[in-house]
């Protein structure tokens, strides 16, 4: 059974407990409970204890399981649901999250149309294959270059019209076995397939933006001139425990679409 782990932090003072010299001893850190609490859950959710999709215990069974209040576990459980880790359902409890819920699906998809409501876009696969990892996606992907990884290269459309490209890597210890006939047969999001049959969820992302001019290969993917003026992005994308699972580029164009973004 998992218990909150002790949080004494004494200060550190010298043999001769002279306090002269207490700059230079570590300071004590502290962590408030809810913080223990949450890390504790989410060993939980990293252990596959739970499920993506499964109801977790309870706010009272919590409570009783690691000996703290309700108002701990609520707090715990605010700061996951704020991180997308799990999701609450009036009246039906605490879920983990998923990738193949539909709201799951433009966490990290940003690209919204002009008009019309926003949609998944169809995929076509251009290129899968397993290489040595180029030193500029090894160091991006926390791995050491030369390691295997998967690439993946594809189209994606909207309402049959070419508005992505995309380059993707992922580590090839955790994807074996991932093959361009898998991802062809696959109807759900990409990352819904990674989640339930390679165990690897993405939790979270980071990405960089800038303005580019297309080349002439991938403006004939998009059927488009070479030169036109798009949106490059590079994103990281990790899993519990800040391990890099995924390396993906892409470029966007904004001919009827544009980048989407909530800041709070």
């Amino acid at each position: 059974m998992n218990s909150v782990p002790p949080n004494n932090n004494p200060a550190s003072t010298t043999a001769s407990g002279s306090a002269g010299s207490a700059s230079t001893a570590p300071s004590p850190t502290f962590s408030p409970l809810y913080q223990q609490i949450k890390g504790l859950i989410t060993q939980s959710l990293q252990s596959g204890e739970w499920k993506p999709g499964e109801l977790i215990p309870s706010e009272v069974e919590l409570a009783n399981r690691f000996k703290v209040s309700q108002g701990t576990v609520r707090k715990a459980i605010d700061e996951l649901a704020a991180e997308n880790l799990v999701m609450r359902k009036q009246g039906k409890g605490t879920f983990v999250s998923t990738h193949h819920e539909a709201r799951a699906h433009f966490r990290f998809l940003r690209l919204m149309p002009d008009e019309g409501v926003p949609h998944y876009p169809d995929s076509k696969i251009i290129e899968v294959k397993r290489m040595r990892a180029p030193a500029d996606v090894a160091r991006l992907l926390e791995l050491k270059s030369g390691d295997a990884v998967v690439y993946i290269k594809r189209v994606q459309a909207f309402e049959g019209v070419p508005t992505i490209v995309e380059e993707l890597w992922l580590p090839g210890m955790i994807f074996k076995g991932l093959t361009a006939e898998r991802l062809m047969e696959y109807k759900g999001p990409m990352y819904g397939l990674f989640e339930s049959e390679f165990g690897t969820r993405m939790i979270r992302a980071t990405e960089k933006i800038r303005a580019v001019s297309v080349g002439e290969e991938d403006a004939k993917l998009l059927g488009i001139a070479a030169q036109t003026p798009l949106l490059e992005s590079e994103r990281v994308s990790f899993t519990y425990g800040d391990k890099a699972v995924e390396l993906r580029r892409g470029l966007y164009s904004t001919a009827r679409h544009h980048y989407h973004n909530e800041l709070n």
